[in-house]
């Protein structure tokens, strides 16, 4: 169950809106999670009698201040890895060494880009303006992934039959329905996309952001325990960003984890590095046909872009093999900061890619 479907019910229950309850993150949809969330002046008894077959209240306190996104200090994973066991616990623990010295590649994971992975493609169309390119995406293009009722429904679209995409839609698809009947009454994109909930929107554009990052890092991967001349690296323990003028100097500090070189989340107040990284980040913006200005104005968003640490560090670790009435496993617990994907770990311990 998603962060925001878990607020939607406990909000329910306690008959306020969703927008009252605060939480510094989300967490995994398909995960077993325990999450902090804030409430004011509610009814602690109410709320820790909730109780549903996917959501429970562990505990309630009294606290100062409303959770907001950004007061996340980090999150604890506990992964079970089945198809393996004791046999290959000595390979995973060389990896995990090795992560643990140099730090895992701060990836976007997959959950980023969505279930179809086409997000990015169109927060990439809105930045460029072409938004016939977005309503085709979005509505259109079925893949055989998707599910019967939303593949008949793209298909129509496709077609030019807009009732029938209409009636195909399920109705839990509100931002679909609502771009696709604004389109069929005008037969124009622009309306199309203005019928999404902006945060849908920010979510597209954050995404086309993400994979950039992701190519920026693709492209320093062998590196990014190392900084450059022209570096814009990151303080880990205040976050504060400065320019790599020494390159021996502050590569003692990257080794000690005391900085990380960084790469950006394009927008127009991003900064870009100088030098050699530099180079890479102009390379990847070409690549996909933008600049930084064009972020300046993406519809009715602004989008002013930030950087983002190449690496980041993997905190009490522990990995260990074990067999339950499933089969063996390998059983990986570690701590990473707030926007660390576990995936990214697992991805190097597993060997998926």
């Amino acid at each position: 169950l998603s962060t925001p479907a878990a607020i939607d019910r406990i909000a329910r229950h306690m008959g306020v809106r969703p927008s009252d309850i605060g939480a510094a993150g989300l967490k995994d949809a398909r995960a077993v999670t325990t999450q902090m969330m804030s409430l004011e002046h509610t009814d602690a008894d109410k709320l820790a009698a909730y109780r549903d077959s996917q959501v429970r209240v562990v505990w309630t306190s009294r606290h100062t201040n409303k959770l907001r996104p950004g007061h996340l200090a980090g999150n604890r994973f506990s992964i079970r890895i089945r198809g393996a066991g004791a046999a290959e616990l000595p390979a995973a623990r060389d990896i995990l060494a090795v992560l643990t010295r140099r730090g895992a590649a701060n990836y976007f994971g997959p959950q980023r880009f969505g279930a179809r992975g086409d997000t990015a493609a169109l927060g990439k169309a809105m930045v460029k303006g072409d938004l016939a390119e977005f309503v085709a995406t979005f509505l259109g293009r079925p893949k055989e992934s998707d599910p019967p009722d939303c593949f008949a429904a793209r298909d129509a679209f496709d077609a030019g039959c807009y009732r029938r995409a209409l009636d195909r839609w399920p109705r839990h698809y509100a931002n679909e329905r609502r771009a696709l009947a604004a389109y069929k009454r005008k037969c124009r994109p622009a309306p199309a996309l203005t019928a999404i909930d902006k945060r849908m929107r920010r979510l597209f554009v954050s995404a086309f952001q993400s994979a950039m990052f992701n190519e920026v890092l693709a492209r320093r991967l062998e590196t990014i325990d190392r900084v450059f001349v022209g570096d814009l690296a990151c303080k880990t323990d205040t976050g504060g960003i400065f320019t790599v003028e020494d390159e021996q100097d502050e590569q003692v500090r990257a080794e000690k984890f005391e900085i990380s070189p960084t790469g950006m989340i394009p927008g127009f107040r991003c900064h870009l590095a100088g030098g050699q990284p530099g180079q890479i980040e102009r390379d990847v913006l070409v690549a996909h046909g933008v600049e930084l200005e064009d972020f300046r104005r993406v519809g009715t968003l602004r989008v002013k872009g930030t950087r983002r640490p190449l690496r980041f560090k993997l905190d009490d670790c522990d990995l260990a093999a074990g067999s339950d009435e499933r089969g063996e496993f390998l059983e990986l617990s570690f701590t990473a900061g707030p926007g660390c994907y576990a995936t990214a770990v697992l991805r190097e311990i597993m060997k998926t890619v």
